[in-house]
């Protein structure tokens, strides 16, 4: 079976300099799918981009939390957002928290809301996937707000960032990474088979496997011990669809203003926009492919 790599730029539209750097990674070949974040003051950047390049696989990025400390951001939905809030009035701050206190109907109402605005605005959708897992279900283990996510992006039509070969994943899985699925593994079977059955009647294209970069290690000392580790973690690439998700940013005081992890955002997309690293996952055998493509593979 060949290797297949989605390449995301998550946070598309969080704020100027992550714009400029995807705009920069899509058109240098580094990322091939975006997802734009619809409560952020950049969103609109973002959205003028993707309709004056409508060959890019751009989506959402449904956006339950707002976790920066003097940058926060509420919801889209125009009544009923309550349960959605923090005390200050914005979206709440950590995935655990949305679990425990959002109401499944106004989880709805608002990734519904954060798709038709994109649209409205002019985005043509290629997919949906979710800031910081909060609608997956995996820190409480509330699995319908999963089942929700899944239903909505079926009745779009979209791809959904969620893998579909979870117990796979897990045998090479590192401690981090299995931070993604916070469950025990009887009830990882049951969430395996029953959302990907489910995924497949709605007609919702998930890739296989979801590949999340570590930061706890010498990786996170310098640029070259991160682009070492990176190298060596496509090498590692299993067979079949695998996704990627980075969060690409330019250096800047605004960056800096709103993030204390800004210095690995700059790498991120420092070392995509680099030639070498395009030419070191072809090398691996891996065949970079988006979205839509993914989209065609599953379902024609």
């Amino acid at each position: 079976m060949d290797k297949y790599l989605i390449i995301n730029a998550d946070d598309f539209g969080m704020c100027h300099a992550h714009n400029l750097a995807t705009f920069d990674l899509f058109k240098k070949g580094g990322i091939t799918s975006a997802t734009i974040m619809a409560p952020c003051s950049w969103a609109y950047e973002a959205v003028k981009f993707a309709k004056e390049n409508p060959e890019f696989a751009i989506g959402v990025h449904w956006t339950l939390t707002s976790e920066w400390g003097t940058y926060r951001w509420g919801p889209l939905a125009r009544n009923n957002t309550d349960s959605l809030r923090d005390e200050e009035g914005f979206l709440w701050k950590e995935s655990d928290q949305v679990e425990e206190n959002a109401d499944s109907e106004e989880i709805e109402a608002e990734v519904v809301a954060q798709i038709e605005h994109l649209k409205n605005l002019g985005l043509d959708p290629s997919h949906v996937d979710n800031h910081m897992g909060s609608i997956y279900g995996i820190e409480t283990g509330r699995l319908e707000l999963l089942n929700i996510a899944i239903d909505v992006a079926g009745r779009y039509g979209f791809p959904f960032r969620f893998p579909g070969k979870i117990l796979d994943m897990m045998e090479s899985a590192t401690e981090s990474q299995m931070n993604l699925v916070k469950l025990d593994r009887e009830t990882i079977e049951m969430v395996a088979k029953k959302f990907t059955e489910f995924a497949e009647r709605r007609g919702v294209a998930m890739p296989d496997y979801l590949m999340s970069s570590e930061w706890d290690g010498p990786q996170g000392d310098n640029y070259e011990n991160y682009k070492e580790y990176m190298y060596e973690y496509y090498r590692a690439m299993k067979p079949g669809v695998s996704e990627t998700f980075i969060h690409p940013a330019l250096e800047s005081e605004e960056l800096k203003g709103i993030c204390g992890s800004w210095r690995r955002r700059v790498w991120e997309h420092r070392l995509h926009a680099e030639p070498e690293t395009r030419q070191h996952i072809e090398a691996c055998g891996i065949k970079l492919i988006n979205y839509r493509d993914l989209k065609k593979m599953r379902f024609n």
